[in-house]
């Protein structure tokens, strides 16, 4: 099965059972998580899946939340156009769920800081760690 992103860039078959399984997910998977949900169609270890991951993060599909090293979907449609340096994630403490946000004020403020300070930015992600809205009531 091969699907088309809207970059018109033909995902692989791995590709695309990697994207489908994030997009399906209902929070953030390791890479071990996706080797075990998907050896049944044919990945056989980790290095095939970081290999997809590396691949997917390159075409800006997928995101990394690093804090607790998993993987999700790309939620906003044409961010990685839009915010190739800058991301920024709400994770809740009880569920897991991570949101996605988009926010042309903190990233510019971030970008301003590394003006200031004559820093080069390349990359920077903001994770927001709480209690989402569900969880909360």
């Amino acid at each position: 099965m091969e699907i088309k992103t809207k970059d018109t860039f033909e995902l692989t078959n791995k590709q695309s059972l990697v994207m489908n399984l994030l997009s399906e997910a209902k929070g953030p998977l390791s890479a071990y998580q996706i080797l075990y949900d998907l050896n049944d169609h044919g990945f056989r270890g980790p290095t095939q899946v970081y290999r997809v991951l590396e691949k997917l993060l390159e075409l800006g599909r997928i995101h990394r939340i690093e804090s607790i090293n998993a993987f999700v979907a790309c939620q906003q449609e044409k961010c990685h156009e839009k915010n190739k340096e800058f991301s920024l994630f709400t994770i809740c403490k009880i569920c897991g769920s991570v949101q996605e946000l988009l926010s042309n004020g903190l990233k510019n403020l971030v970008k301003s800081l590394s003006k200031d300070n004559n820093f080069l930015l390349k990359n920077s992600v903001l994770e927001l760690s709480g209690i989402c809205s569900k969880c909360k009531d």
